[in-house]
């Protein structure tokens, strides 16, 4: 239950709608809510727990290969997680089942939520694209206000300029003039960039050249180094280092971190523990400790002069060894930075290259390297210098020690001719042998003489240093012995206590979990009668204006003032039903007049309705005769004409 909690408080600070005490819930309940939430952030479980159902088995036992694996996922992904749950909260879409959305209301409405979503993540991305770009709003409506401010200036500056120049002669013509001085600066600083943009990729070809000089002097040096008997030793050297590095430190590493898994996967199996488990643990650990001291103590008692010999190359062996392996590490650091600085290359090549492959540095790299191209070329004048003055005072030594030589050789020649004359040629040289020689015989006394001094003092120093410690440890070893005895008596005593008070914190975490009950049972009756008292003072009030409403209703009908009568609710209704009483009169006489009325007015509709026909055909006949008479008239009017002509 307590790991249960933990990952729940882990998942409420990813998602804070999941802060809900998991005792107030029943486990499946749990599970559902954890499982669904999981989903939602794409967790995947491991390979051994990829089953459904012993997954939600082991989150509903509290099962520790669990829980374990998910809070190692979530507390390696907290901000990327809490932002996935902010954007599930509006970017998980409804399911809504396929029927309803024939209904043309909730289509409609379902297509205006997909349409806010996809409006949601547009700007999302533009939010995230502005904090990231690193502009800050405070700081754009700073410079707009500022701009506006100079553009006001500017614009009163314009003004007064115009005022001052309209009373000048020719002042178009000046106008004109500063228009073309302009344009020609502006072309001016054109051309200046253009000039800076070139400089900046001869400068950069320049550099891309010298770059490729050096590694053409790296391949032609590596060429040239590159006998078979260097390349062999490389290679021998190498396999000697990554024999070593396979056989002894890797299989040292992997056994360590095998030890170390299969520690942490047996404290991952064991139960939780408890309080009393770690005091048992703690106890462990200080007898082991009291056992390891209780045996340096015999050692350092027995003092055999054979181990204390030995301890001398022991020393000496794990010295060697720890900077072997030191080396060794030092070695894999190397080749890892090495690794690492290859890749950053290769990406900054790939980051760097224009659209034709060449390459492009940036405004504050390109400020970068000419800070440092003009520092190194100051040392470099320095150095030359230097090297100037060395290489003077190298010639003015070596023709010194060209005129030392040949007097060197004048004498040596007057030497050996004066020792000819006197009958013992060689003399000189046999001279300088034998001085040599006694030299180094006298270097090589010296030498031992000194080494076996320094090692009596060490052992002098070692046997004075092991009696002055094991004298300064007696009296601290006696103290030590009467101290664990207390120590002992005040663990079986502290376990005493400690019995009792878990003994007794149980008893009142019983006692506490059934008060805490009753209070909660207690706070719900308080609320259900809480609930009840205001319906019933409700509902009083409500009689309490009905009864008030029926009283001033009894008084303005009892009262003798015809106004206060006339407020009166029964006198306004009985004027009302009169009122409707001769309405309803009214529209039934009118109803028995139509009735009445209703045969004739029937006859004479129909007497119209005739009349009506019997116009419309004497209509129709009239408009046939106009039309025989004027097709008669026009054929009289030809026959005439017909005759006329004959």
């Amino acid at each position: 239950m307590q790991l249960l909690q933990i990952l729940n408080d882990v998942l409420a600070e990813i998602d804070p709608k999941q802060s809900i005490d998991i005792r107030e819930e029943t486990p499946e309940q749990t599970v559902k809510r954890m499982s669904s939430l999981l989903g939602m952030l794409k967790y995947k479980p491991p390979g051994t727990l990829s089953d459904p159902s012993s997954f939600r088995q082991g989150l509903v036992t509290g099962s520790k290969p669990v829980v374990h694996p998910i809070l190692h996922w979530l507390l390696q992904r907290v901000p990327e997680l809490k932002k996935r749950a902010y954007l599930a909260r509006f970017l998980v879409k409804l399911e809504v089942p396929t029927e309803f959305l024939l209904d043309d209301v909730i289509n409609d409405t379902y297509h205006q939520y997909e349409e806010l979503v996809e409006g949601f993540k547009t700007y999302h991305k533009e939010c995230e694209h502005l904090r990231n770009s690193g502009f800050s709003t405070a700081e754009i409506r700073r410079d707009i206000n500022a701009m506006e401010e100079e553009k006001d200036q500017l614009i009163k500056r314009v003004e007064r300029l115009k005022k001052r120049v309209e009373s000048v002669s020719n002042h178009q013509r000046m106008l004109e003039q500063a228009r073309q001085l302009r344009v020609e600066k502006e072309r001016e600083e054109s051309l200046t960039h253009q000039k800076q943009e070139q400089k900046n990729q001869l400068f950069q070809a320049e550099q891309r050249l010298l770059r490729l000089q050096q590694q053409l002097k790296h391949l032609r040096q590596a060429a040239a180094d590159a006998t078979p008997e260097s390349l062999m030793r490389r290679l021998e050297e190498e396999i000697k280092i990554n024999t070593y590095m396979v056989t002894e430190k890797l299989p040292k590493e992997l056994e360590g971190m095998r030890r170390t898994v299969q520690c942490m996967q047996k404290v991952a199996s064991e139960p939780a523990m408890g309080q009393g488990d770690l005091q048992g643990m703690e106890d462990k650990i200080k007898a082991v400790d009291s056992q390891i001291n209780q045996l340096i103590e015999k050692r350092m008692m027995r003092n055999d002069p054979i181990d204390d010999k030995l301890t001398l190359y022991r020393q000496q062996a794990s010295i060697i060894i720890r900077k072997k392996e030191t080396k060794a590490e030092e070695l894999q650091e190397a080749r890892e930075e090495l690794a690492a600085a290859e890749r950053e290359l290769k990406q900054r090549g790939s980051h760097g290259q224009g659209p034709h492959g060449e390459e492009v540095i940036r405004g504050d790299e390109l400020k970068r390297l000419v800070a440092k191209l003009r520092s190194k070329g100051t040392i470099y004048k320095k150095k030359r210098q230097g090297i100037a003055e060395l290489r003077a005072e190298y010639g003015v030594l070596q023709r010194t020690e060209e005129i030392l030589k040949q007097r060197h050789d004048t004498i040596q020649q007057k030497l050996q001719t004066v020792e000819a004359e006197k009958g013992i040629s060689g003399y000189s040289d046999t001279q300088e042998e034998l001085e040599r020689v006694s030299a180094i015989k006298s270097e090589l006394d010296e030498k031992k003489g000194r080494t076996l001094d320094d090692m009596s003092e060490m052992v002098k120093k070692l046997n004075s240093m092991i009696v002055e410690k094991k004298s300064a440890l007696a009296p601290i070893i006696k103290e030590l012995r009467s101290l664990r005895q207390r120590r002992v008596e005040l663990s079986q005593d502290y376990e005493e206590k400690k019995a009792q008070y878990e003994s007794c914190a149980a008893g009142l975490e019983s006692n506490r979990s059934k008060l805490e009950q009753e209070v909660k049972a207690l706070r719900e009756e308080m609320a259900q009668k809480e609930n009840r008292y205001h319906y019933i003072n409700a509902m009083s009030e409500i009689i309490e204006m009905q009864i008030q409403r029926a009283a001033e209703e009894m008084k303005a009908y009892v009262s003798s003032d015809l106004q206060e009568k006339k407020k009166a609710i029964r006198d306004v209704y009985m004027k009302n039903i009169a009122e409707q009483e001769l309405l309803g009169k009214k529209l039934r006489e009118e109803q028995k007049i139509v009735r009445e009325s209703h045969s004739a007015n029937m006859e004479q509709m129909k007497m119209w309705r005739d009349l009506k026909q019997l116009m419309e055909c004497k209509r129709q006949s009239f408009i046939k005769a106009q039309s025989q008479v004027s097709i008669g008239q026009i054929i009289q009017e030809g026959g005439e004409r017909n005759r006329a002509e004959c």
